[in-house]
Order: C-alpha cells, then structure tokens, then sequence
C-alpha cells in the first residue's frame, strides 16, 4: 500500500482510535463493573488480533480478569 491508499488506510485508523477514546471517556463516570467488562472484551479482541501474543505482557491480574489467563489458553 503506498501514497493515498497508505493515507486513507492511517485516516481510517484513527478515526477508529478515536471513537474507541471517546467511548471509553463515556463510560469513565459508568459503573465500575460496566467499565471492567468493556476493557476485558476490548483486551481480549486485542490479544486476538494480535495472535495471542499480547497475554505475555499483561500482569496476571489483568489476563485474569479479561480471560486471557493460562487455563482460558487451553480451552481455545
């Protein structure tokens, strides 16, 4: 991908970044228990798209919480 493609392709990205700010900015004043589950689905969407690569960076308190943890590995 190389000149408008490349700049269309960043645009679009952003543009995603930012909704995804903005909504977790929303739910900042949100039940706790609402704001834990959104950033768990979003960790484990990441770790997904990263090939499960992003578990083994994670604290195990946070792979735990969002599901990523080493017996949610073996049940994948």
């Amino acid at each position: 991908m190389t000149g408008p493609d490349q700049a269309a392709a960043r645009a679009a990205t952003d543009d995603d970044a930012a909704e995804l700010i903005a909504q977790l900015k929303e739910l900042a004043g949100a039940d706790p228990a609402d704001v834990r589950q959104v950033v768990a689905e979003v960790l484990a969407a990441l770790d997904r798209a990263a090939g499960g690569a992003l578990r083994d960076h994670l604290p195990e308190t946070i792979r735990m919480d969002a599901g990523l943890d080493a017996a949610a590995r073996t049940r994948l």
